[in-house]
């Protein structure tokens, strides 16, 4: 019986982090079906989604020795190659970020920058 309660507390609390993870309050509602459907397509270098458009920032970005840099959360942080992506266009004609917080850090999943084709 404890097992239960334990299984249904664990279920529980994972509708209710997914649900704060899904809030949407309304900004993407007026976004072109081309450029929703874009955001869903985007897949990282290594096959993984890069989610959907309300996952995506759009942000300035600068090159230095090579490398991407894109200002997140007040601080420059430098794109990962393995994040990078080029042959899927883009069709916002900005530079697009998909980020997450992991233990303290930040990992940039996805970076597609404003020229890609």
């Amino acid at each position: 019986m404890r097992k239960l309660a334990h299984l249904a507390l664990l279920a529980w609390l994972s509708l209710l982090a997914g649900s704060a993870l899904a809030f949407d309050n309304g900004q993407y509602d007026n976004v072109p079906p081309d450029i929703r459907a874009w955001f869903k397509s985007v897949m990282a270098p290594n096959g993984v989604p890069c989610c959907d458009i309300s996952d995506g920032h759009r942000t300035s970005y600068d090159v230095r020795n090579g490398a991407y840099w894109v200002p997140i959360e007040g601080e420059w942080m430098m794109v990962p190659e393995r994040a990078i992506i080029r042959d899927r266009g883009n069709p916002v004609g900005e530079a697009v970020v998909w980020y997450v917080h992991h233990r303290g850090g930040i990992i940039i999943s996805c970076f597609v920058p404003a020229d890609a084709v």
